[in-house]
């Protein structure tokens, strides 16, 4: 069987590797079948096609871990009054006149958009989060179908939650049932995973059911973690503890958990992310948005927490996004040898790969997905 041999000025395999020079990647079936020394690939292979890219880098496609595509329709709209807080910016902006305002056409618009974009900057996979409870059933569906026309790989949830209604929680949860299915199968670009929002609009039994059905389907779970002050503040004034401590004694923390953001954290649960290996997605530019506050991403990556980027929406860019994240660290800790090039590039690539439990993705090597 023939194969693709791609010939860069310079190939990048890792974030953390040294770039190389006179080599090329042999692809075969959608994978990567060798990296080397162009001559002895093309010698080895000589019923390839060749492919030559002078004065080019190839590099790893970037790993968008967390994203709502359908947050470019909220670029433009008036405002007669900022957000205050996290809080407001939820219950009267994004709830009222974003979430709750999308149809199917709104969304598959959106992600058609979304995925121009993403692309321009070099991103190739992507998880998306979409919350359009008044929009159910079918918005996945829909929304896998623009995936596939675009060409990119993608793993689509929907944000389940209980802040609707009991008819539309159950239609969430149906709804990321009836994808993950949809999508099980080697040769798709398009997967999909368990998704719900928060502990402050969540019950502890919502939850719990997400994670079960979750863990039979054979699927991650994603939540939103303490993107600003008021969740862990919710969490203390009903269930006594903060959000990862309520996590935890409900038995659902550990590494079939994905938590973004993870921006107001206290010691123990620093501790517990590590301890029971959570992977986490950090959203610089969009915490800075809502005033959520910053990370603590240099602490996490020290105490070996599994971390990707993402754009939250916000500003699909990945580059204004990396640089987002080599640069606010830097200040927020007063230290320039923090979160250097090579570790956001990491995070970029092989980190949103492992994040998003596919380790298949995010480096050039033999075996990656191609």
């Amino acid at each position: 069987m023939a194969g693709v041999l791609l010939e860069p000025e310079w190939l990048v395999t890792t974030g953390t590797d040294e770039p190389l020079t006179g080599h090329s990647v042999r692809v075969l079936g959608g994978r990567i079948d060798r990296v080397g020394p162009a001559g002895d690939l093309r010698a080895a292979h000589p019923g390839d096609q060749v492919l030559t890219a002078p004065g080019r880098i190839l590099a790893p496609g970037f790993v968008n871990a967390h994203t709502h595509m359908y947050g470019v329709l909220a670029h433009g709209i008036p405002m007669t009054g900022a957000p205050t807080d996290f809080w407001s910016f939820l219950e009267d902006f994004w709830w009222p006149r974003v979430e709750d305002a999308l149809d199917v056409e709104m969304i598959t618009a959106a992600t058609r958009w979304a995925c121009g974009e993403m692309m321009l900057s070099g991103t190739t996979t992507f998880y998306d989060i979409e919350e359009a409870p008044y929009a159910l059933p079918g918005i996945l569906a829909a929304q896998a179908g623009v995936v596939e026309e675009m060409g990119m790989r993608g793993i689509l949830s929907f944000e389940a939650t209980e802040r609707a209604g009991a008819d539309i929680s159950r239609l969430g949860l149906e709804e990321n049932v009836a994808a993950i299915t949809a999508a099980s199968g080697d040769s798709n670009l398009v997967d999909a995973m368990m998704c719900f929002h928060t502990t402050f609009t969540c019950s502890p039994a919502y939850v719990t059911e997400a994670f079960e059905l979750a863990g039979d389907l054979g699927v991650l779970t994603h939540c939103h973690v303490n993107e600003g002050v008021h969740e862990p503040r919710w969490a203390l004034e009903h269930h006594g503890k903060r959000t990862l401590e309520h996590y935890r004694d409900l038995g659902v923390t550990g590494d079939r958990m994905l938590a973004s953001q993870v921006v107001q954290l206290s010691e123990v649960e620093r501790r517990i992310l590590a301890e029971d290996g959570v992977r986490c997605v950090h959203m610089p530019l969009s915490n800075c948005e809502v005033g959520g506050g910053i990370a603590p991403i240099p602490e996490l990556l020290e105490a070996g927490v599994t971390m990707g980027l993402g754009s939250d929406g916000y500003v699909n860019d990945f580059y204004e996004v990396m640089r987002g994240a080599f640069m606010m660290h830097k200040g927020r800790l007063c230290d320039p040898t923090v979160m250097d090039a090579r570790t956001v590039f990491d995070l970029a690539t092989r980190g949103g790969a492992a994040a998003l439990d596919r380790p298949d993705l995010g480096f050039i090597g033999e075996g990656a997905r191609a």
